[in-house]
């Protein structure tokens, strides 16, 4: 079959690997039909993730068809179109039981982590995944979601929910900031829509995602490169700052953002990948009783924002910027990474 494979920092290729096969009797195999770039994916190229070795298929998101099931798999058929998830859990270890299925203890990939297609194990950037622990990673694509709707529920929609706008605690009548208005900040914008905030702010460096944002959900927008940016986001407040701040970008900068923008007793949620460390000021942070909190996506509701989909309650076609067939992903990568010029948001590759 043919893989996207990374080569090491900067390098990758598009080239013919072995055809995955069954190791364990809980595994499936899957056929891509959708799959997709993720922000994470340009920080493995930026080696910003030394987890990721070179000779390892990169993507954890996709839909697919299942071709061949392990022994074990009784809750799937080959010929289930099925949505695969960014995190793979044993559903029987100590933390699945608890629903931190990001830190399941089970053997694929390294104990203790859960996302490890991509990283620690071949992902979905390919023609064929191997899917670990199937009965608890995959999702039955219901009637009326499309493949590409399908493919954002794999990792942003409920990213940007659980570790955005849950983590964030967002409740009703709050000032909600996102910091970040790529994919993930988008998703954290839609799914905070849910709480009933009062104002949903979007703020990022280009002024066009500034704008898109509006179709998101957020309420109001603020270019950061402005120099009053951050008296434009108090201004919309009480003059005390927002109730939640949510980082979706994963610099040193815009941590530093959120934490400048967040009201005494507020909440900081960082949902972007970092590469590098940042400063938390706590000489000035503990008095202000400021909650921050961390964390890789569970995926715990994916099933609630499946059905939300499939009910036309959750939009997310708006999501998809850009489109290519699955032997141009470098063409779709080029065009990712650019995105200030490209305007890409979500760039879906169709096999």
């Amino acid at each position: 079959m043919k893989a996207l494979v990374y080569k090491g920092p900067g390098q990758k290729a598009w080239e013919d690997v072995a055809d995955p096969r069954i190791q364990k009797p809980t595994d499936v195999i899957v056929r891509i039909e959708t799959t997709t770039i993720c922000g994470t994916d340009l920080h493995i190229l930026k080696g910003d993730v030394p987890a990721v070795r070179p000779g390892r298929i990169l993507g954890h998101e996709g839909v697919g068809t299942i071709t061949e099931t392990g022994s074990a798999v009784t809750s799937l058929m080959i010929g289930d179109r099925v949505i695969i998830s960014c995190i793979s859990a044993c559903g029987h270890c100590d933390y699945c039981k608890q629903g931190v299925f990001s830190h399941c203890l089970g053997e694929e990939g390294a104990p203790g982590i859960g996302w490890i297609l991509g990283h620690l194990i071949d992902g979905t950037q390919a023609e064929l995944v191997r899917v670990p622990y199937a009965g608890t990673s995959v999702y039955k694509v219901p009637d009326g979601v499309s493949p590409q709707a399908g493919t954002l529920l794999s990792d942003i929609l409920p990213t940007g929910h659980e570790i955005g706008v849950q983590y964030g605690a967002v409740k009703p009548g709050d000032v909600v900031a996102v910091v970040g208005a790529g994919p993930v900040g988008l998703a954290a914008i839609t799914t905070a829509g849910l709480y009933g905030p009062s104002r949903i702010i979007a703020v990022d460096v280009d002024p066009n995602r500034v704008e898109l944002a509006a179709a998101f959900g957020a309420t109001d927008g603020v270019v950061s490169t402005d120099a009053d940016w951050r008296d434009q986001v108090f201004a919309l407040t009480d003059g005390l700052g927002v109730d939640v701040a949510i980082e979706a970008v994963g610099v040193p900068q815009t941590f530093a953002m959120v934490l400048d923008i967040v009201r005494p007793a507020g909440h900081v949620a960082n949902v972007g990948v970092h590469g590098q460390g940042v400063e938390l000021p706590l000489d000035k942070l503990w008095i202000s009783n400021i909650t921050i909190t961390t964390g890789l996506v569970n995926t715990n509701t994916t099933g609630t924002l499946l059905k939300l989909v499939a009910q036309g309650k959750l939009r997310v076609d708006q999501f998809v910027s850009h489109t290519f067939d699955l032997k141009d992903i470098e063409k779709a990568y080029d065009s990712f990474s650019r995105a200030a010029e490209t305007k890409a948001l979500k760039v879906i590759l169709n096999a």
